[in-house]
């Protein structure tokens, strides 16, 4: 099922995000998609936020630690982002697949094919042409 949504600004982004957590169950895997600057931390922000019922949760971008974990009251919650990954293989060392009752939000999870294959969720940002808002393409597997 693929449905597309306009984000305008940052609070329908957030109001979807928060959509989105509330329809997640623990082992769903979901890849966060789009060019640099489509939002997808801004994304994965609101969804873990909505997920530990914590609006003022700290969310840091894990662009550099790689994983940021969080326990949530559904159970954990795994951010990831694999831009920096040299290598396929060094996502097996994250353990984003080992547990089946967490919820893994990953970005760039195209640049490890064991990860993207085992995506449930795919949710694809765009910027339209003029860089107002952002589109959002969510499908489910």
């Amino acid at each position: 099922m693929l449905t597309q949504t306009f984000l305008p600004d940052d609070d329908a982004t957030a109001r979807f995000g928060a959509a989105l957590a509330a329809t997640l169950k623990p082992g769903d895997i979901v890849s966060l998609e789009g060019d640099l600057g489509a939002g997808k931390t801004a994304l994965a922000r609101a969804i873990v936020r909505a997920l530990a019922g914590d609006p003022a949760l700290e969310v840091p971008s894990p662009t550099f630690a790689i994983i940021q974990p969080y326990d949530t009251p559904i159970g954990p919650v795994l951010h990831a982002d694999l831009y920096r990954l040299a290598h396929a293989t060094e996502a097996d060392e994250l353990g984003l697949l080992d547990d089946p009752d967490a919820i893994v939000l990953v970005e760039w999870a195209e640049r490890a094919p064991q990860v993207a294959d085992a995506v449930t969720v795919l949710l694809h940002l765009d910027i339209p042409p003029g860089g107002e808002g952002r589109t959002a393409r969510l499908e489910r597997r």
